[in-house]
């Protein structure tokens, strides 16, 4: 689907017009070769199902640097020495860049969008004063917003956490940033909104009251639901877990310990997840896993799309390019019935060596192309393949008899006691896991 192209006073990618979709024999690197936005899968299209966005953060934010060196990118965008110009400077290379690649959304934390002021109220005219200007790109383009968050842990006063910090009155700035990230998000219609913990952990036990500190996070959280539909926001509250880094143990460490959070604070009912492919791979858990473990529990909510390094130990967002992983994903998210109002947001950065403008664009191509071929293989999987049928397979004892009275509670212990003598020794069942894995391989 095109969208209007937003050039404005100054373009900042002359370099490429719009990003067509060229197919695979196409040797174009600034071309889709498997993403055509427009093609129908199953019943929806590919823009439908994937619901791709960029985020503002790494995007024109982050400039190069790791964690043993400075930055190496240098943007047009962050020539003007006043903070507010540069902020609109930023936005309309966003807005073109969000048009020429082609995606439907985008993300933003309040202070890629915005620069902190020297108060409160200030911090909050600065943030309103670009919801203002991205409301008029969004008008003339036809961008939407997949979701809005606040930064509260890059800000020195979030040392010790955000939520869960010892301190009421960092707490209470924290309040107020996601107070009013939460009323941009609102403005500019953002379909979510997500909490991201940065620093919402322990980095010692020895001085840290854990129980206090995850109170005082479930409080935060239920501040925010309660004030977040008080002014208008039906969308969906999404908890991104991550296990560590920057604090030793963080109190969302994966998905499952969020969805138990959910559950045992009673936030189920407007939260889901938003799960980080990168930030599985250092919970010690696959993206799939993370994806299956969340759509079981009928709280997935929305992905971050990108790669970690298993020979780096840190969080390293890479574009995703492994198709098998994408597959994996896609499976997740078909059977799960789709993302609803979630989507696949590229939570990635260009390489500290990748330092040319159209690396940028690059870096895109090759993840959405990976989740658009994912797509197809897992639909094909799906309806064609027979991977459910052998995985269903395995669990025919349990569609009848004793084995649906098992499942349906209506069985005692005793009653399993004495199965097992009737039936006595049993031989193994194979679970056919090459032949799985051949069938995958076959339609990849």
């Amino acid at each position: 689907m095109s969208r209007s192209i937003f050039v404005g006073d100054r373009e900042y990618f002359p370099g490429v017009k719009s990003v067509p979709f060229e197919g695979r024999e196409s040797d174009n690197p600034l071309a889709f070769k498997f993403y055509d936005s427009d093609k129908v899968v199953g019943d929806k299209t590919m823009e439908e199902h994937l619901r791709f966005a960029v985020c503002y953060w790494h995007t024109f934010c982050a400039r190069g640097s790791d964690p043993f060196g400075g930055d190496t990118q240098v943007f047009a965008w962050d020539e003007p020495e006043q903070p507010m110009a540069a902020a609109r400077a930023k936005m309309d290379a966003a807005f073109e860049f969000f048009t020429k690649l082609g995606v439907p959304y985008y993300c933003f934390h309040d202070r890629d969008m915005a620069p902190e002021g020297a108060s409160v109220a200030e911090s909050e005219q600065n943030l309103a004063t670009m919801v203002e200007l991205a409301a008029e790109r969004q008008q003339e383009t036809g961008m939407k917003l997949l979701w809005g968050t606040a930064n509260v842990f890059s800000h020195p006063r979030y040392m010790n956490g955000a939520a869960t910090n010892p301190e009421l009155n960092v707490v209470a700035h924290a309040g107020a940033q996601i107070k009013a990230a939460l009323d941009a998000t609102v403005a500019l219609g953002g379909e979510n909104y997500v909490f991201w913990g940065g620093r919402e952990g322990y980095v010692s036990l020895f001085n840290s009251n854990t129980a206090r500190e995850q109170e005082h996070l479930a409080r935060m959280l239920q501040m925010a639901r309660d004030y977040g539909r008080s002014i208008g926001f039906s969308g969906t509250f999404l908890v991104e877990p991550k296990p560590m880094e920057p604090t030793k143990h963080q109190y969302d460490f994966d998905a499952q310990t969020v969805i138990g959070f959910l559950r045992h604070h009673g936030l189920a009912g407007d939260f889901k997840v938003n799960v980080e492919a990168n930030h599985a791979t250092l919970a010690g858990h696959s993206f799939a896993h993370e994806l299956r473990m969340c759509a079981d529990a009928g709280l997935l909510g929305s992905i971050d799309a990108n790669r970690g390094d298993p020979q780096n130990g840190w969080d390293t967002d890479q574009f995703p390019t492994d198709l098998y992983d994408a597959v994996g994903a896609m499976l997740q998210v078909l059977e799960a019935g789709g993302l609803g109002s979630g989507g696949l947001n590229f939570d990635a950065r260009t390489r500290r060596e990748s330092t040319d403008m159209e690396d940028i664009f690059l870096g895109h191509i090759g993840g959405m192309d990976t989740f658009a071929r994912g797509l197809e293989v897992a639909h094909a999987l799906i309806e064609k393949g027979g991977l459910n049928r052998s995985r269903d397979a395995r669990y025919d004892s349990f569609n009848d008899g004793q084995g649906a009275q098992f499942e349906a509670g209506e069985l005692k212990l005793e009653d399993l006691r004495d199965l097992a003598a009737a039936v006595g020794e049993i031989s193994p069942i194979s679970g056919k896991q090459e032949q799985v894995e051949n069938l995958i391989n076959q339609y990849i």
